[in-house]
């Protein structure tokens, strides 16, 4: 398996295509957001690329099947989407992800490759690297799932942060937004705010324990652990505005996973 944890240099045009991590997130206000970037500093770093803009363009069933699953809590759950970082082109890469999560774990698995391509395939031709594993597993889930088609466009504005000699990744995103009217990877415009101005997500990506300065750092700024989805919640919004029923019936599991202090991850099925 692929080393998920965050280098001091990340090189798109090599991804990484295969992610077994926690994802523990969190919802910022303003002052909050304001106040874990200065106590960031001197322990962690912002990657690279600095702010970035990540669009993410979820397929679903005409039904809105998987988006309704997924707001049941389910102790699995799985999403496509297809990601690009800013406007696609057709020069420019894009991202075929499925994404699963179990018991708190996310599993991720990935291909590089061009719009037209990623576009070809969700119409039925083979995926990129149609031998790979992960290929096979893209194909199985497409083809078992019936007729999908872009559902929701995610955008935000990612700052990632990377702990020097550490694997300890976090990601603050800040204006969240959302389109469900003619969603694609190259036209943003039209997009609704999803959080109140300043508010930000807060993505902790970790391989085992939390440090203990960053779990007091969060304790002492009154950040606490939820259960939160850009997707789901542009869903229930929308359905809330058209007075629609957005889940087929609300189902709480018990939790698998202390916020501070994680299990070992298991080998993964789908390695």
């Amino acid at each position: 398996m692929q080393s998920t944890s965050a280098p001091t240099t990340t090189d798109r045009s090599r991804p990484i295509t295969v992610m077994q991590r926690y994802e523990l997130k969190y919802l910022l206000s303003a002052q909050q957001a304001q106040a874990l970037r200065r106590r960031l500093a001197g322990r962690m770093e912002p990657d690279q690329f600095g702010k970035t803009t990540i669009a993410s363009l979820y397929y679903d069933t005409p039904d809105r099947r998987f988006i309704r699953r997924s707001l049941e809590k389910p102790d699995f759950k799985e999403k496509l989407r297809l990601r690009s970082y800013g406007p696609a082109t057709e020069a420019s890469p894009v991202f075929l992800e499925l994404k699963r999560k179990a018991c708190g774990i996310v599993y991720k698995r990935r291909v590089q490759c061009t719009l037209s391509a990623a576009q070809a395939f969700l119409a039925g031709a083979d995926a990129p690297d149609a031998e790979s594993q992960i290929a096979r597993e893209l194909t199985a889930f497409r083809d078992g799932s019936g007729t999908l088609e872009p559902a929701c466009l995610i955008l935000y504005d990612r700052t990632a942060y990377f702990e020097p000699g550490g694997e300890l990744r976090l990601t603050i995103d800040e204006n969240p937004r959302y389109r469900m009217e003619d969603p694609c990877l190259t036209d943003f415009d039209g997009a609704k705010r999803l959080l109140d101005p300043g508010s930000a997500v807060l993505e902790l990506k970790v391989q085992g324990a939390m440090p203990l300065w960053l779990a007091r750092t969060l304790s002492e700024e009154g950040i606490r652990k939820t259960s939160f989805s850009k997707y789901g919640a542009s869903y229930s919004r929308e359905c809330a505005a058209s007075r629609a029923t957005p889940i087929l019936k609300e189902r709480k599991t018990a939790s698998c996973l202390n916020p501070y202090i994680l299990r070992p991850l298991p080998q993964s099925s789908f390695s």
